[in-house]
């Protein structure tokens, strides 16, 4: 398998305010964005042809991976009009060769899934797509589309987002899809249509096996504000593995810096991300925050689980806060 597809042209209005002036594939974990995580893991299996549909602010997307230094050959379309997750996977089939299977990831998953044994489970199973499914509490049940499926791991039925009582599985869609040129067969041209509520429903309708591979590994879909913040937390647990800098010990907790002041008076207490081109002034404390890249946070500040966009300018106290991108705050709100 030499190809893939990344799935980035979301608007990511849960993550608002933090993608005011960034999409959603350019939020940073670890002060990296999470596309770059994505095109890494490509990268490692080989997989060095990626293309991807854009829409909101995609001229960011475009321009930071058009000349990368990733090995990675990218591609884009543009997208003027959203047309669902099968649409704009649609839109790129001139990309794919009649015959060929090929990987597709949404630009908002965070996974250490391993991709190489889904691919071995879809060309053994002989089915035009295969899905990866993960194993979750029940009572997270509700918020995502669960799988069911057969004792041979064919999926026998859908369900979109059941109560716990209702549902007849544990096991949820990741978004990881692994596709037969085929695939397109099963999706109409220049029309609005989705993978979860048009295309799987179809192929089972109409007899057709879809395959499942388990995600064994971490999986964590960033696009809420309050997962985007607990897959921080997930990192400095150690529950998933990423390339970034040097976790750094504090006295009372760790934290991950980019080029960036932090004053020897300061005291970062829990898990903290810091980016580039940071002020963290005297006497500051940082409890469990991400800081994204050229913000300011004045002396004698105190910051707790607050989220702040770059080129923002801190000059209170405040806990719980998400701050967007350009913003100078000077007068806290408490929560």
């Amino acid at each position: 398998m030499k190809k893939a597809m990344i799935m980035a042209a979301g608007v990511g209005s849960r993550l608002d305010p933090l993608t005011q002036e960034v999409p959603k594939p350019l939020v940073p974990i670890a002060n990296r964005p999470i596309m770059d995580i994505l095109l890494e893991k490509l990268s490692a299996i080989d997989i060095k042809d990626v293309i991807a549909n854009t829409h909101y602010k995609a001229e960011k997307i475009i321009e930071r991976y058009k000349d990368n230094d990733m090995g990675i050959n990218f591609s884009y379309i543009h997208e003027h009009k959203l047309s669902g997750t099968a649409g704009g996977v649609k839109k790129c089939q001139f990309f794919f060769e009649e015959g060929e299977d090929f990987l597709i990831l949404s630009a908002d998953g965070l996974s250490n899934a391993d991709l190489e044994a889904g691919i071995v489970s879809h060309k053994k199973s002989g089915s035009i797509a295969t899905i990866g499914v993960k194993k979750i509490a029940m009572e997270e049940i509700p918020h995502f589309g669960v799988v069911v499926t057969d004792e041979d791991g064919f999926i026998s039925e859908f369900q979109e987002k059941p109560s716990i009582k209702e549902a007849k599985s544990d096991c949820i869609n990741t978004g990881i899809y692994i596709f037969n040129y085929k695939i397109f067969d099963y999706i109409p041209e220049n029309a609005f249509y989705d993978f979860a509520k048009n295309v799987f429903p179809n192929l089972l309708t109409q007899g057709v096996k879809i395959n499942t591979f388990s995600v064994d590994d971490y999986w964590s879909d960033i696009g809420t504000i309050a997962q985007y913040a607990q897959s921080t937390q997930d990192l400095f647990n150690n529950l998933y593995k990423i390339n970034h800098s040097g976790i750094i010990k504090a006295s009372n907790g760790a934290y991950i810096s980019g080029k960036s002041y932090i004053a020897q008076s300061a005291s970062l207490i829990g898990f903290n991300t810091i980016g580039d081109n940071c002020i963290i002034g005297k006497n500051v404390i940082l409890k469990n925050c991400i800081i994204w890249d050229d913000v300011e946070i004045k002396n004698d500040v105190k910051l707790e689980n607050c989220i702040i966009a770059s080129h923002s300018e801190i000059k209170t106290d405040m806990i719980n806060q998400v701050i967007g991108p350009n913003k100078i705050i000077s007068q806290g709100v408490y929560t």
